[in-house]
C-alpha cells in the first residue's frame, strides 16, 4: 500500500490533461523498468508491458491520462477563456489553481475564477451560470490586455492543467482530482511490483496497457497486444445514488451506458471476489465508458470487463480510500491465478 500510495501521489502530480501525456508515460515506463520490465510506447503513445506467464492473454488497461483545459482565446482584459478537455466541468473548477503549459516549454500559474468575481461588487455573482464561457483563468502576471498576454508566450492551444489537491488521511481516505484513473494506474504498478517480489504463479498471460486520450474517448481503439483474447479495463468505480459500492470496496460493473460486459468475465470476477471474502459491489453505471468498451468498438474479437476501487464525486474533487486500493488489488491477484 505505501508503494501505491507513493506512485499515486507522483502521478497526480504530473501533468497530463488528454493529448498532454508525454512526461507521465516516461514515467511509467521507468517505474515498470525499474521492476524489471520491459515495457514499450506505442505510436500513439500508450504503455504496453508485458508481465509474464503464458497462454490466453489478457490485458489489464487503466487510463493516465486525465481531464483538463486548453486555451480557446486571449481575452481584451488579457484573461484566458478555456475550452474543457474531456467532461472537465466548470462548476467543479471554479476557483482551482492551474498551470498554463506553453508549447515553448514554459510554464505560468493561474486561477479560473467567474467573470467579475467579487461579491462586494457583482450583485448577480450567486445567479451567474457556471460555464468556461463565464469563466477566465486570471493568469499570475502582470497583465492587463490581450498583447501582455501574448508577450508572455501563451497561445490558443496551450493546455491548462488543474492542480490535483492530493491528500492522504490517517484514517486512509484519498482525496484527489484525477483519481479517474491514476489510482488504478498506481494498482496495476502495485500488481506488477507483487508478480516480481511475491513470485506470483500466472496462469496465463499477463499485459499491461496504460492508455492515453480515454477521457476523450480512443484510449484502447488501437495497438492492442496481438495475441489478446480478454481485456479488464481497470478504472474507477462509480458511487452514487441507486448503486452499491462505496469507497472501501472494489465495484465490479455489470453494464454501462455502452451496453453489458462479458458475461462470463464478469461472474468469474464476482466469484474471485467472493471466494476470496472481499469488500465489493456488483453495480450498472448509467452514465460511463471505458478502455474495454472502446476496445471492442475498434472492432477487437476480446472478451471484456471492468472493475475499480470505488470513487466518489467523479470528475470532480474525488474521494477513494486505501481498502478500495487493496480489494482492488487483491481482485486482480484472485483473478490472474485463474486458468
Amino acid at each position: 500500500m505505501k508503494y501505491m500510495i507513493d506512485q499515486l501521489k507522483k502521478l497526480t502530480a504530473i501533468d497530463s490533461p488528454s493529448g498532454f501525456t508525454g512526461e507521465v508515460t516516461q514515467y511509467t515506463m521507468k517505474q515498470l523498468k525499474k521492476l524489471g520490465y520491459s515495457p514499450y510506447l506505442t505510436n500513439k503513445g500508450c504503455v504496453a508491458c508485458d508481465l509474464g506467464g503464458k497462454g490466453n492473454p489478457l490485458i489489464l488497461s487503466a487510463h493516465i491520462d486525465t481531464l483538463g483545459g486548453m486555451v480557446a482565446e486571449i481575452k481584451k482584459n488579457g484573461r484566458l477563456r478555456i475550452t474543457n478537455i474531456g467532461g472537465l466541468n466548470a462548476n467543479n473548477c471554479e476557483t482551482e489553481n492551474c498551470r498554463i503549459r506553453t508549447r515553448s516549454g514554459k510554464t505560468f500559474e493561474g486561477t479560473l475564477q467567474m467573470n467579475d468575481p467579487s461579491v462586494h461588487v457583482n450583485g448577480e455573482y450567486s445567479k451567474q451560470s457556471r460555464t468556461f464561457d463565464d469563466m477566465e483563468i486570471v493568469i499570475d502576471e502582470n497583465v492587463k490586455e490581450k498583447k501582455d498576454t501574448a508577450a508572455l508566450g501563451i497561445s490558443n492551444g496551450d493546455f491548462v492543467c488543474f492542480d490535483p489537491r492530493t491528500t492522504v488521511t490517517e484514517s486512509g481516505y484519498i482525496k484527489s482530482r484525477f483519481l479517474d484513473d491514476k489510482l488504478s494506474v498506481a494498482v496495476l504498478l502495485g500488481l506488477a511490483k507483487d508478480i516480481q517480489e511475491k513470485k506470483l504463479q500466472l496462469k496465463r498471460k499477463i499485459y499491461v496497457f496504460i492508455t492515453v486520450y480515454e477521457e476523450v474517448g480512443h484510449g484502447a481503439c488501437g495497438a492492442l497486444p496481438a495475441d489478446a483474447q480478454e481485456i479488464i479495463s481497470v478504472d474507477m468505480g462509480c458511487i452514487g445514488e441507486g448503486l452499491t459500492c462505496d469507497e472501501h470496496m472494489v465495484s465490479i460493473c455489470a453494464k454501462d451506458s455502452h451496453g453489458p460486459y462479458d458475461y462470463e468475465v464478469t461472474t468469474n470476477l464476482i466469484q474471485c471476489a467472493e471466494n476470496g471474502k472481499l469488500d465489493f459491489a456488483v453495480d450498472v453505471y448509467p452514465h460511463y465508458g471505458s478502455d474495454a468498451d472502446a476496445a471492442l468498438a475498434a472492432g477487437y474479437d476480446l472478451k471484456h470487463g471492468l472493475i475499480g476501487a470505488g470513487v466518489y464525486a467523479s470528475h470532480g474533487y474525488e474521494r477513494s480510500h486505501t481498502d478500495g486500493m487493496s480489494n482492488t488489488l487483491k481482485l486482480l491477484e484472485l483473478y490472474i491465478k485463474q486458468e
